[in-house]
């Protein structure tokens, strides 16, 4: 695995995703208690496995960077998914999940396009 040297300023999706990432931050501080150590610590580990899958991905070279795009894709589709599901049993209000989701809806698009571009490249 061959890895380059980091960039010195972040991809465009790295920095929405670190800005959403601190949206998050903000709605966590008042997640319901009975939900904050369960559900409100998987959405945030969620929210840095996705950055962190994005910025190995960014350090690879090639055809190495698909899979990790790839993942980074799963795991935002499951981040997602969790924070419908703090919506739905209203943990967090309909203005704060609309917050998060529109620019998770907007990184989903970005990866996607990624990994289109990846795969015209590798095949």
């Amino acid at each position: 695995m061959s890895i380059k040297t980091p960039p010195l300023t972040r991809s465009a999706i790295i920095q929405h995703l670190v800005s959403t990432y601190g949206k998050w931050r903000e709605v966590q501080n008042h997640f319901p208690k009975k939900s904050r150590f369960t559900l409100g610590t998987k959405i945030d580990d969620k929210f840095l496995d996705v950055t962190e899958s994005i910025y190995i991905a960014n350090y690879l070279s090639g055809s190495q960077k698909l899979p990790y795009v790839q993942q980074a894709i799963r795991r935002l589709d499951l981040l997602k998914f969790l924070l419908q599901i703090a919506w739905e049993i209203k943990d967090i209000d309909n203005k704060k999940y609309i917050a998060l989701s529109e620019p998770l809806a907007e990184i989903g698009r970005m990866l996607g396009g990624w990994s289109k571009n990846l795969q015209k490249k590798i095949g």
